[in-house]
């Protein structure tokens, strides 16, 4: 399975966890929460979904036409196909929540894992975060002894573009170093009560996320940091 198509996966079987979905309502929250899913076609969409229901994590169930769907879409039998997980999908989903592995770091993987963070356990979150930021001191690190070396010969609009991705890269690991530090103060803080962990588990635990306090925040699947 390609890195693309395994995304994709993860993807869908999240945004399917929150509820069954027709396949044109799924395009429609790939292209608009997930930003690494803008240029998205239903010939990419519609062979995972297949790939999926064979593997038994998705059923297909007939249902009423999307809301606000157009009428091309209308069309034809698979405009009336809803998705949704089965038992054996929500577990391979939850099994792929757990996954924090180096690919979990990269440009076009986190920006979809940092989605779901959400539902995903607080010491999964931190080993992601902790490894994107390494890897984002890493490739910074490499442009800086880059510039460094290849600074002289470059024009002024060159060597601007070369400053653009570093202050990008900055940027993003400014935020994470808040996220990661907004993590581990919520996790020393009280351990809750069972009745309240089960309703936390309910709802998603959020974490300690830290707000908003003004300027932009990067996009996680922004490719300027490449």
């Amino acid at each position: 399975m390609s890195r693309r198509s395994g995304i994709l996966e993860f993807a869908v079987l999240g945004l399917l966890r929150e509820s069954p979905m027709h396949g044109y309502e799924l395009r429609k929250r790939l292209n608009t929460s997930l930003g690494v899913f803008r240029a998205f076609s239903y010939g990419t969409l519609y062979p995972c979904l297949k790939a999926l229901v064979a593997s038994g994590w998705l059923i297909e169930e007939t249902g009423g036409p999307p809301e606000g769907a157009p009428a091309a879409a209308l069309t034809g039998r698979r405009a009336k196909i809803v998705y949704r997980l089965t038992t054996a999908g929500k577990e391979h989903f939850e099994e792929l929540l757990a996954h924090s592995g180096p690919d979990a770091w990269e440009d076009e993987h986190f920006g979809v894992r940092f989605a779901f963070f959400g539902q995903t356990s607080r010491d999964v979150r931190m080993r992601v975060l902790e490894g994107r930021r390494t890897r984002l001191e890493e490739r910074l690190e490499k442009m800086r002894t880059s510039l460094a070396r290849s600074r002289e010969r470059l024009d002024d609009y060159t060597l601007e573009l070369q400053l653009h991705g570093m202050e990008s890269v900055e940027r993003e690991v400014r935020w994470l170093n808040e996220l990661i530090e907004s993590e581990r103060a919520g996790r020393d803080q009280r351990a809750p009560e069972p009745a309240e962990q089960d309703t936390k588990d309910q709802s998603g635990d959020t974490g300690g996320l830290p707000r908003h306090r003004g300027g932009t925040r990067p996009d996680p699947s922004d490719d300027t940091t490449t």
